[in-house]
């Protein structure tokens, strides 16, 4: 049997904690759960008292989703342990969810990352079905919101999993790398799932194993803190791993999204948060530069082949990009008819 290792990061969490270890205690596959707290002062580390059989790791400060994490993937490493799960603190899980994403990782050699059907806390709606990147260079989950749940049961290949609650092969980790702690949280796993397939790793869906999820249930918490992380995070997603024949291509269309995600995080009151994370991307611009050279010169896959796991099209949630794309057509149909 495989040694399954469980990692949640925590961070002021304690609401919604317990609900969330005693999904993961009472799994049909027994796992070893690790939680890295990441300087609560909350009470969790009161109430994981409760768990005795449960590891913690503590940090002195909020080190992020990416830094709460990657301890606990160092130590599935340490343990020997064949896979490893991330898993939010402010979700739940089915009691067979664990063993029906390591069931198939078992029988999928090829496969690095398994996604699951990840549910609304209510169970009513999508969370994510895995995660698509867009030839705008930007991500999104698939299914997001949507009601009709059992549209999403088939077993598919897909570009990335939700690092909500999935399941990596500790070997494909060695290689690759774990967590790259700069995003600190949002689109880290979208980046680590980007570097699976560069090397020539499978991402799949397993629809059969269900988590449920409250979404922003941590981030929702801290004004402009979404918006910091995306001004920051999505041109770092972009720099790494797009390879060089689509640079262009998709990097004048994520201009112009990031250009308008500018001005309305101007006109929402987040303007302040937006300069800080594209003054903390160009810090980190040369760092990131040294990444995509190690990460592109390991590539394993052709760059057909990655273009062919893109989405050719906008996110369903990108209405203003969309209808800009819109007048565009049809001013050029316009000028084309005259």
């Amino acid at each position: 049997m495989s040694k399954v290792v469980v990692i949640v990061p925590n961070w002021n969490g304690s609401g919604h904690l317990s609900a969330c270890l005693d999904s993961l205690v009472k799994q049909s596959l027994k796992p070893h759960i690790i939680v890295v707290d990441n300087g609560s002062t909350d009470g969790s580390l009161e109430r994981l008292k409760n768990y005795p059989e449960i590891e913690v790791i503590k940090h002195a400060k909020n080190r992020g989703y990416a830094g709460g994490v990657n301890p606990g993937f160092q130590r599935a490493i340490d343990l020997g342990a064949t896979f490893a799960a991330p898993f939010n603190n402010d979700a739940v899980a089915d009691e067979q969810w664990l063993e029906k994403l390591v069931n198939y990782l078992e029988a999928h050699e090829t496969v690095g990352i398994a996604a699951c059907k990840l549910l609304t806390s209510d169970g009513k709606r999508l969370d994510s079905s895995g995660d698509y990147y867009t030839v705008w260079g930007l991500p999104y989950p698939r299914g997001r919101s949507e009601a009709a749940i059992d549209a999403y049961d088939a077993h598919t290949d897909i570009f990335g999993a939700s690092g909500g609650a999935s399941l990596y092969r500790v070997a494909m980790l060695e290689e690759i790398g774990l967590l790259d702690e700069d995003f600190f949280a949002y689109y880290e796993d979208v980046d680590i799932s980007f570097r699976a397939q560069l090397a020539g790793w499978k991402v799949a869906y397993v629809p059969e194993a269900i988590a449920r999820h409250a979404i922003g249930g941590t981030s929702g918490r801290i004004k402009g803190f979404t918006t910091y992380q995306t001004v920051k995070n999505l041109p770092m997603l972009f720099i790494k791993n797009v390879p060089r024949q689509y640079l262009w291509r998709i990097g004048w269309r994520l201009l112009l999204a990031e250009t308008l995600f500018l001005g309305r995080a101007v006109l929402s009151g987040h303007g302040w948060a937006a300069l800080k994370g594209k003054l903390r991307c160009l810090y980190l611009f040369s760092a990131n530069l040294n990444k995509r050279r190690r990460i592109q010169a390991a590539k394993k896959v052709s760059n057909e082949y990655i273009w062919s796991m893109l989405i050719h099209d906008l996110p369903p949630n990108a209405r203003a990009l969309r209808r800009l794309r819109e007048a565009w057509w049809k001013l050029t149909r316009k000028k084309e008819s005259t």
